[in-house]
């Protein structure tokens, strides 16, 4: 049976990823440029997933380029080691929900982005 997230609305859980990076005095544009830099949209595109309200299956689906330097992301996010994840869907957005965790702990922009390559 397939995870529960996977049918919700990216746009739904967007504002809370926003929320959460400015409650810890970070911003949107952060957010953006993190989403942008792991699946490869620009803004306009990740607008239009937005409006559109996919869902995060068709979100990661549809995403113009997966970043290759995303298996660089390690660690644990809500108790789960992210690299240790072995379903494809459920890893991708566990690397999303890692590296909004990193910024809302003041990381630097460079070293979410694994260093700015890309």
């Amino acid at each position: 049976m397939a995870h529960r997230i996977y049918t919700t609305s990216f746009a739904s859980v967007y504002p809370l990823y926003v929320a959460k990076a400015e409650r810890k005095g970070r911003t949107k544009e952060e957010v953006d440029t993190i989403i942008e830099w792991l699946t490869g949209y620009d803004e306009t595109g990740l607008a239009r997933q937005i409006a559109d309200e996919v869902d995060f299956d068709t979100f990661f689906a549809s995403a113009p380029h997966l970043n290759e330097d995303r298996s660089l992301i390690k660690g644990v996010v809500c108790g789960v080691r992210v690299e240790n994840v072995e379903e494809p869907l459920m890893r991708e957005i566990r690397y999303l929900d890692k590296l909004i965790d990193e910024l809302a702990k003041g990381k630097k922009m460079e070293k979410i982005l694994r260093g700015g390559q890309s």
